[in-house]
């Protein structure tokens, strides 16, 4: 398929029309009591934050949900390695985006050394089976993998690094991945080799471009399921209770002083 090349102006247009499009597939998965699971990996500054951001930017945060897990306690590091992720599953009627996901077994933690060889192999053998049972139970899974070249990274990092506003976003493991760059790529293509499988697959995005990758990563969710506008029942604002009611005067209460105002 040859993409349709958009200017700036085009895109800022199809991303707010993708955002409405995202609003009426959330009622719909809502309406009908459908359950959607959608996992985000990829390099670090490979851009899973921003994609999430305006795959949520206008929808209901009751019904579609972000999980971003923090490192593990030390309680749950003695519990079984999927139970943390499993208590986030979404219900009936909900969306849930796992910003990083147990795929962390495959990735930083094999590659840093956060887990045994024996903890590695068993995550490698159950994975496929859990998936196999969220997708039996009628939870429908949606693997993304955001690819990103090691040039684009590195100018990305740079970025950080030189911003005072991004520096919050850089850690020493950031840093340390630099020098395990093979190393990410290899344990990625393992993870591949046991956990793409036709009934679980990944979709690789091209992440090398923030905007494009956003948008096609949000059309390409769209288009997973034949979501249609549910029925809105009329509404009429009621009239506006009348009595006898005096304000406060404004002296007696703490305002926020003006600093701005939009003309």
């Amino acid at each position: 398929m040859k993409p349709i090349v958009l200017t700036k102006k085009q895109y800022v247009k199809e991303q707010e029309r993708l955002e409405d499009e995202l609003v009426t597939f959330a009622e719909w998965i809502r309406s009908t009591g459908r359950r959607l699971l959608v996992l985000f990996e990829g390099r670090d500054t490979a851009g899973k934050g921003g994609t999430i951001k305006r795959i949520t930017a206008l929808t209901n945060p009751r019904s579609v949900r972000v999980v971003a897990l923090p490192a593990p306690t030390e309680r749950e590091r003695g519990q079984w390695y999927f139970q943390r992720y499993i208590q986030h599953l979404p219900a009936a009627g909900e969306i849930v985006i796992f910003d990083r996901s147990w795929y962390n077994r495959a990735g930083v933690e094999r590659v840093m050394g956060f887990c045994t060889e024996e903890q590695y192999q068993r995550f490698a053998r159950q994975v496929p089976e859990l998936e196999r049972m969220l997708i039996d139970e009628g939870i429908m899974l949606v693997k993304y993998w955001l690819s990103l070249s090691d040039e684009e990274q590195r100018r990305r990092f740079q970025a950080r690094i030189d911003d005072p506003s991004k520096r919050w976003k850089l850690s020493p493991m950031d840093l340390e991945a630099q020098t395990r760059w093979v190393d990410y790529a290899e344990a990625k293509d393992a993870m591949f080799a046991f956990s793409d499988t036709p009934e679980s697959p990944w979709w690789v995005i091209d992440a090398d471009d923030k905007r494009s990758s956003r948008l096609n990563v949000m059309a390409h969710l769209l288009s997973l399921l034949p979501y249609q506008q549910p029925e809105f029942t009329s509404i009429e604002l009621p009239p506006l209770q009348h009595r006898d009611y005096q304000r406060p005067p404004k002296e007696t209460q703490r305002f926020v002083p003006m600093r701005y105002k939009v003309a």
